[in-house]
């Protein structure tokens, strides 16, 4: 057998050649099990397309897998609620079916009646793609919904490095309230492009019972939520997305699922093993959640259906995967540290989980050769950005999660003089090799209640009074001048691309925390204040316009796709805190002293002066020059440079 690739990047794999060949080799009796001996994934992943409510000539027909469900009925308003002659028939495998002929009225509520184990209860239809919140019973409904919008554009190629920006559609106004798709499509996404992003990803979109959960507890896998409008109105939202240029990813929740009863899969049929493991090993400990059981079949039919169906139906352009590491063990990563490979490898491993997600990989592009997917791994799993051909899981990219985590105990543990640059350097360049990174200084993680975003971090209370143009403040001062750095070094060497979550550029201010009991359902501080950075009088422009100037420098040069292939260090003094690097045609000259200039020389041999893109300490980002000096002598070949304290220059060379 053919020595996979994987084993040849990495020496360390060596000891664990059976575990990987064991991994690929799982997945192909999974896929020969599934799919038989020449089938492909995108004719087995189709149960949208046979369970749920389909239209017919005469009616309706509505589907449901229930194993061990007695008998079915579909109820709603349309019958009040009642058993009627709208009994589902049993068929095989443990499906059900009811044919309707004439009209099921658009709109209509609708649960299915189940009766198991003696007992009768309601849910919402497995494959339902709409569901709202009875206002009296606060308890979701399915809806019979009907899609009448019709895409206008087709999803761009992205030319550059993904430039991610994270979005959230509730909290993405300034009012007090939830926000809408269709406010969203109007009032940020034009923003977003102005910015220079070039991908958005959708956070919390499917249908989840609580709002304060963020997304992550979904109970409805294939409806999109109805707290911001309707499935047209989130079409109509990406279809605007693709016209300015700009591909948008799902937020996609594989890794568990809500334990509600009655408003998702949890005892959908009455048993606990229709679509989760049975017992404890089905319960997630620190979420209360439950697992999916990824050896299961119908499981995977339902899970891998489901990521074809947002591709079919939304024209969604991929997949950012939460709670990766979750999947991959049986403990489920908690308090676990990965100091060593064999945990990797060990019997807390979940293989299926591992098949499930290179299935998932391997549909994707079945269905679109250009998607896109990332993991969210905080364990480093080896091989997950790397093709299932040479061993690896299939993402495209993985997060550089570590990176965050960093930052956050730099400015909460040290102080600017305690900075060790050998360690940043490490921290921020080594990675697995061959596999992608997307770098990033914080995301909406970062900002939940409990914790901060960097910039509050940074300046604290003084946000509140000193962050208008024409106070002064040491501490704001501080606060401007070192996120710049924070986020052009990540931005430069944490990844082959880049996330930020929305308002984050800017330093929005305080925390992310949704209405909830414990805050008297405010919304105080789930929204975004875009007329900080829009007003001319305060400081939040500064920041704004460097991130904007940063993302320009991926725009026009094309450096971070190549990697750290094209990564030079040029210098690095830790006591003096000087750090100069070259990627790709770009070089990065940093000064993170606190209090004094630094001076060096760089030996180049250029035909022409270096071109100045960013000085980090110009006016326009809040800076105090012009204080920074460079200078090129052609005869000894030397760039001479000049950097005020906390600042930085990239030049064009």
């Amino acid at each position: 057998m053919k020595k996979l690739n994987i084993l040849k990047y990495d020496s360390w794999l060596s000891p664990h050649e059976w575990d990987l060949e064991y991994r690929m080799s799982l997945l192909q009796k999974t896929k020969s099990r599934l799919l038989g001996e020449s089938g492909k994934l995108l004719d087995f992943a189709n149960g949208h397309h046979y369970y749920g409510f389909h239209e017919t000539k005469t009616g309706w027909v509505y589907r449901e897998w229930s194993p061990n469900a007695e008998a079915m009925s579909l109820v709603g308003d349309f019958n009040d609620w009642r058993e009627g002659n709208f009994e589902l028939k049993k068929l095989e495998h443990g499906n059900w079916e009811l044919e309707v002929q004439g009209e099921l009225p658009i709109g209509s509520r609708i649960k299915v009646r189940v009766r198991a184990n003696g007992q009768t209860f309601d849910r919402i239809p497995a494959y339902i793609q709409y569901a709202v919140q009875n206002k009296e019973t606060k308890q979701f409904e399915g809806v019979i919904y009907r899609s009448t919008y019709k895409m206008k554009n087709v999803s761009p190629r992205l030319m550059e490095a993904p430039l991610i920006y994270e979005t959230h559609i509730g909290i993405s106004t300034e009012e007090y309230r939830i926000n809408s798709y269709k406010e969203f499509t109007r009032d940020v996404l034009p923003r977003i492009k102005e910015e220079g992003y070039n991908i958005i990803q959708l956070m919390a979109i499917m249908e989840h019972p609580l709002y304060a959960s963020f997304g992550y507890q979904v109970s409805n896998f294939y409806a999109a939520s109805s707290r911001f409008g309707t499935p047209d109105d989130l079409k109509e939202l990406i279809d605007t997305a693709h016209g300015l240029g700009l591909l948008v990813l799902l937020d996609v929740v594989h890794s568990h699922a809500v334990k509600n009863v009655g408003e998702g899969l949890n005892l959908f049929d009455g048993s606990e093993y229709q679509y989760f493991h049975a017992g404890e090993k089905g319960e997630h400990p620190a979420w209360n959640t439950k697992l999916f059981n990824y050896g299961k079949d119908e499981v995977l039919h339902f899970l891998l259906s489901n990521l074809k169906f947002w591709q079919e139906e939304y024209l969604f352009d991929g997949f950012r995967f939460d709670g990766v590491t979750s999947m991959l063990y049986h403990h489920h990563g908690l308090g676990t540290s990965f100091d060593s490979y064999n945990k990797y490898f060990s019997m807390d491993t979940d293989v299926e989980a591992v098949t499930y997600l290179q299935l998932a990989n391997e549909l994707v592009r079945e269905v679109n050769p250009n998607a896109i997917t990332i993991a969210e791994d905080m364990s480093a799993m080896p091989g997950m950005a790397m093709p299932i051909s040479d061993g690896g899981i299939g993402f495209d990219y993985r997060l550089s999660m570590g990176v965050p985590d960093y930052w956050i105990k730099q400015l909460k543990e040290k102080s600017d003089d305690e900075l060790n640059l050998h360690e940043l350097w490490h921290e921020l360049t080594t990675r697995r090799p061959h596999e992608k990174n997307i770098g990033y200084a914080e995301s909406h993680d970062q900002a939940l209640v409990g914790d901060k975003t960097l910039m509050f971090w940074l300046a604290d209370a003084e946000m509140y009074t000193k962050m208008d143009i024409h106070s002064q403040s040491l501490v704001i001062d501080r606060a401007i001048a070192f996120h710049k750095l924070i986020r052009l070094i990540t931005f430069s060497l944490a990844g082959e691309g880049y996330l930020n979550f929305m308002g984050n550029e800017f330093g929005h201010p305080e925390w992310l925390d949704f209405p909830r009991v414990e805050n008297h359902d405010s919304y105080q501080h789930a929204r975004r204040q875009w007329s900080l950075a829009d007003n001319p009088e305060l400081k939040f422009q500064y920041l704004l316009a460097f991130d904007k100037d940063m993302l320009l420098l991926e725009k026009t040069c094309h450096f971070m796709d190549e990697g750290n292939n094209f990564l030079e260090q040029k210098w690095i003094q830790q006591e003096e805190k000087l750090l100069a690097y070259q990627k790709g045609n770009l070089l990065f000259v940093f000064n993170f002293h606190s209090t004094n200039e630094r001076f060096l020389e760089l030996y180049y041999d250029l035909e022409q002066t270096p071109e100045l893109l960013i000085d980090t300490d110009n006016g326009k980002y809040g800076g105090f020059g012009p204080r920074n000096h460079f200078e090129y002598d052609k005869t000894e070949k030397k760039l001479k440079i000049k950097l005020a304290p906390r600042t930085a220059f990239v030049f064009k060379v």
